[in-house]
């Protein structure tokens, strides 16, 4: 090989050699700037939901189980022997007080009545009679004409039949009571059950099976149970004046009827740790029958212009309850706060947070206190007003 041919060869190697420098410095600055400016962009901003803190009022509720009963359940019984000759109700017909349900042959009662009349018209003859002849009595005893005896029998015979004669008016009067018991009415007003009798039976005072079974529906009552603990605060609050008791579904999801609250009961269930309290209902839906089962929701005060956050951002930790606040400047901090009450959806804050601030309610678990974050606007969530109490989703 020629000397100007070695010269070529290693002319190629060295620009070869300084192309492949040149290239690899390039791509060292290149990269070292891309790593320079992602430093310079700082943290990625991290997306949260994010809802106002609100001042409004907020009323607190104690929710308990319980079932619904009649105001008022008659077993609707005879009071005298007797044929049944008519029934005047439907099963299930709605029935207001003083309305006929069953008639039972009035003839033997009316019989007797007749015969007590007559034995009270005798006998108030022979009182007459008697009457006279003891005034005339009385002026002989006086001229001597007849002994002492005679004149005390005479006087004794007046006093035994005016006591016969209020016997007699007695029987009228128990006779009448008989003939109005032919005619069972209804005690209250109510809704009939099935019938246990048909026209034609032979029924007695002393039959141990009822008739049929009126209830009262209008108003109707609701019985149910509240823990122990509560029950002085309930007590106090009724001071004040009627307590309103709502009545949701099996569900605690459907308000069914808003009531008063009624009364407390006088003792505590030992075993639950429990004591029962009345509601009453006007019921004019007839939403609720009894034995139903009901929750009971009953709104034991409402507080005013109380501050209120979601419940799902409130966090707890060991230093107790937070919140994350978000900044206008797109920055979180951690707040501590003072909770008072949570009510389905929603808490009352005593301390730590002002109306108008946003607190973050979804994506807390990425986040530390001075973190950048993408706020959005949470999902709207029913008012408690109307959400049952501790249930979720309302």
């Amino acid at each position: 090989m020629s000397v100007t041919s070695r010269k070529n060869i290693f002319l190629s190697l060295l620009l070869f050699s300084l192309g492949t420098l040149a290239l690899i410095t390039e791509a060292g600055c290149g990269s070292a700037s891309t790593k320079s400016a992602q430093a310079g962009a700082g943290p990625q901003a991290i997306p949260v939901a994010v809802q106002a803190v609100e001042q409004r009022d907020m009323p607190y509720y104690l929710t308990g189980l319980g079932n619904v009963t009649a105001f008022n359940t008659v077993s609707v019984k005879s009071r005298v022997d007797g044929q049944i000759v008519k029934i005047a109700f439907t099963e299930g017909q709605l029935v207001k007080q003083g309305d006929l349900l069953i008639e039972i042959d009035p003839r033997p009662y009316q019989v007797a009545l007749e015969q007590a009349e007559a034995n009270l018209a005798r006998d108030q003859s022979q009182l007459k009679n008697a009457n006279i002849d003891y005034e005339r009595y009385q002026g002989l005893y006086k001229e001597g004409v007849i002994a002492q005896q005679q004149f005390d029998g005479q006087r004794a015979l007046v006093g035994q039949l005016q006591g016969t004669v209020q016997a007699d008016q007695a029987a009228i009067d128990n006779a009448k009571l008989n003939l109005v018991y032919t005619k069972i009415t209804a005690p209250v007003n109510g809704r009939v059950g099935l019938k246990q009798v048909d026209i034609g039976n032979m029924i007695h005072a002393s039959d141990t099976t009822a008739l049929v079974v009126l209830t009262q529906l209008q108003p109707i009552s609701v019985i149910f149970t509240l823990p122990e603990d509560v029950l002085q605060r309930v007590a106090k609050q009724m001071k004040g004046g009627a307590l309103e008791v709502d009545a949701y579904s099996r569900d605690d999801r459907t308000k069914l009827a808003t009531g008063k609250l009624l009364t407390i009961d006088n003792q505590i269930d030992v075993t639950t740790g429990t004591g029962k309290l009345k509601a009453v209902f006007d019921n004019n839906d007839n939403a609720l029958w009894p034995n139903q089962f009901v929750n009971a929701h009953l709104l034991l005060q409402m507080h005013r212009n109380a501050v209120v956050i979601p419940s799902a951002a409130l966090q707890r930790g060991p230093q107790g309850a937070y919140v994350f606040v978000a900044k206008p400047d797109k920055t979180v901090e951690l707040r501590t706060v003072q909770p008072e009450f949570t009510q389905g959806l929603y808490t009352t804050i005593a301390s730590g947070l002002a109306a108008g601030e946003s607190v973050v309610t979804d994506g807390q678990d990425k986040l530390q206190n001075g973190s950048r974050v993408e706020p959005h606007v949470g999902g709207a969530t029913k008012d408690t007003k109307s959400a049952p109490t501790g249930t979720a989703g309302q």
